[in-house]
């Protein structure tokens, strides 16, 4: 059963609170993209961090998410190749 409001509050409650404890973290986006659809994305200084991101998404996944998930979910790194951030924001 797709549950994107269940998924964004456990995500919230529950996965976020990991995140913020992994070093080199500079955002982190729940997305519900409709349809069943849900994306995250974070967003690290470094690969350490990057790989322990992807290390406690894929057991909180499978721990708390995969029940509320239409298809099996898929979790993946990469480096950013482009970018914006609006002049003037919080981290400039």
């Amino acid at each position: 059963m797709t549950d994107p409001v269940e998924a964004g509050r456990r995500v919230d409650q529950g996965f976020v609170p990991l995140m913020r404890g992994i070093p080199g973290l500079l955002a982190y986006y729940w997305v519900d993209a409709g349809n069943g659809i849900m994306v995250s994305t974070s967003v690290f200084e470094d690969e350490a961090g990057a790989g322990e991101s992807v290390r406690k998404a894929a057991d909180f996944v499978r721990d708390h998410l995969a029940p509320l998930l239409p298809n099996p979910s898929e979790v993946m790194a990469g480096r950013v190749v482009a970018s914006v951030r609006s002049p003037g924001g919080p981290s400039d």
